[in-house]
């Protein structure tokens, strides 16, 4: 292993990263805060990246499955590090309550530990979305579309190690190529959604940040009461349901759609969660009319949003759900467990598992009942090999590991059942909210430190998709690579 492999690539996404963080402070200067200390120490850092990197300038590069795995893992902590900085200069935060944040915003999980938000400061507002806004389409994938500075091969073990979803599609021959194109999309996306709150109501700044937040499906908002806020304007809450849905959707397929694809959505992943979204949303709709005054339309403009935003990670809320009754509960909870489309900026299990799962379940069913038949899985008209139906199993195995510890933890600190499950799903799916302590309408600030480190590393763990954390504490991958 060559440790000026991952050097100069985290020095590379270090640039990028610091520089796109000097665009807070400036914010903050144009509304007249005290941002000096802030600015200047981002710029030193984005000077000392640059050092590092020029110091490494003729240094060949090319990384390895071991130094992309490397290379994933520091990436996500130093990243924590780098964006708990400005919390703790801006705002006296201490490190703990800045990590947990940081590492919240840049795994688009959404979780928080302020209790006033609308209090902060807009740099710190600002900082807050752009964290979500640079980790939703992944880090990682960044780099690999600066990687022509490094390597003009591109690295594509790098992007296996950061990629969600199950497989990796590419639309150009060069990874680095296809990771352009997705931040194309990414940025197009962005400008579409800020423009129309604009045009619907929103002030510019909570336009960005939101837009920032709806893409990357974050959920951090610039107000106390999420996008409960604007409940006033059904066109927001509509305009922000759609962005929230067409961003959990596989974004090859967006650039497929753009270079003229027309079939390009037309396959089982996006049938699957388009009408697991629908019937959730319809379910969630008719139990909140049942408990509340509200039309049917009121119910279901709630109720869509609100399953859109859960299932696809994002965590933004419109209402206290938790009102709503048992049957309400029950159905957020599914929509918990759902996630987004492979290659999405969506956290949680993936659409494309929960399909493989239920038809690996009905293969078996159907093996046992006339064991001679023999047959194979087909998604899309194309059989799944039985090494991807093992990694998807294996994956299940982890993620419900993971949550299962992380409730167990939680418990044991004297937590409820609702608010250590709900908790550790919300962390591990890079959800946001729970219910009960954690609800919609509560926050994370009053974990303990550590409780704050345990929560973090079940964040890191759910965006890098078990697999590229636990291979970590693997003999034969430290042997083998």
């Amino acid at each position: 292993m060559n440790n000026k492999n991952i050097l100069k690539f985290t020095s590379t996404v270090g640039i990028v990263v610091f520089f796109a963080l000097l665009i807070p402070p400036i914010i903050g200067f144009f509304y007249g805060e005290n941002v000096t200390t802030y600015f200047l120490t981002m710029f030193f850092l984005l000077c000392l990246n640059g050092a590092i990197f020029y110091l490494l300038k003729d240094h060949d590069f090319t990384l390895s499955v071991k130094e992309s795995i490397i290379s994933v893992n520091l990436i996500w902590i130093l990243l924590g590090v780098a964006g708990a900085i400005p919390f703790v200069l801006q705002v006296n935060l201490n490190i703990w309550d800045s990590f947990f944040e940081s590492i919240s915003g840049f795994t688009t999980t959404g979780a928080t530990v302020f209790s006033d938000i609308e209090a902060l400061p807009h740099s710190i507002l600002f900082h807050r979305s752009l964290t979500h806004w640079i980790g939703g389409m992944g880090i990682i994938v960044l780099g690999v579309g600066l990687l022509p500075l490094l390597n003009p091969n591109g690295s594509l073990s790098l992007f296996k190690a950061e990629s969600t979803g199950i497989s990796i599609d590419k639309i150009s021959p060069k990874i680095k190529d296809t990771a352009v194109k997705l931040w194309m999309v990414y940025a197009l996306f962005t400008f579409s959604n800020f423009l129309l709150l604009m045009i619907f109501g929103m002030n510019w700044f909570d336009a960005l940040a939101h837009a920032f937040s709806t893409i990357s499906t974050g959920g951090f908002s610039t107000k106390n009461s999420s996008l409960g806020y604007y409940n006033n304007s059904d066109a927001i809450l509509w305009t922000t349901t759609f962005f929230m849905y067409i961003s959990s959707l596989n974004f090859i397929a967006h650039i497929k759609f753009f270079m003229g694809d027309k079939r390009a959505y037309f396959h089982e992943e996006f049938k699957w969660l388009t009408a697991m979204l629908i019937a959730l949303s319809l379910g969630l709709a008719f139990a909140h009319v049942s408990n509340s005054n509200d039309s049917f339309y009121t119910a279901l403009t709630h109720a869509s949003f609100t399953i859109v935003s859960i299932s696809t990670t994002t965590g933004f809320a419109t209402l206290n759900y938790e009102t709503w009754g048992n049957v309400a509960v029950m159905i957020i909870f599914f929509a918990m467990i759902l996630g987004g489309n492979t290659g999405s900026t969506a956290g949680g299990i993936k659409s494309i598992r929960h399909i493989i799962f239920f038809k690996n379940i009905f293969f078996e069913i159907k093996r046992s009942i006339q064991p001679d038949t023999i047959s194979s899985i087909f998604i899309d008209n194309k059989e799944i090999k039985n090494s991807t139906i093992r990694s998807v199993f294996g994956f299940l195995s982890l993620f419900t590991m993971t949550i299962f510890l992380t409730m167990a933890y939680l418990y044991a600190r004297g937590l409820d059942e609702m608010s250590s499950i709900s908790t550790a799903i919300s962390m591990v799916g890079n959800i946001g909210p729970g219910f009960g302590l954690t609800g919609p309408a509560e926050n994370y600030g009053f974990f303990t430190w550590y409780d704050k480190i345990v929560l973090s590393i079940a964040m890191i763990i759910g965006r890098l998709e078990c697999y590229t954390v636990f291979i970590l504490f693997s003999f034969s991958f430290w042997k083998k690579f």
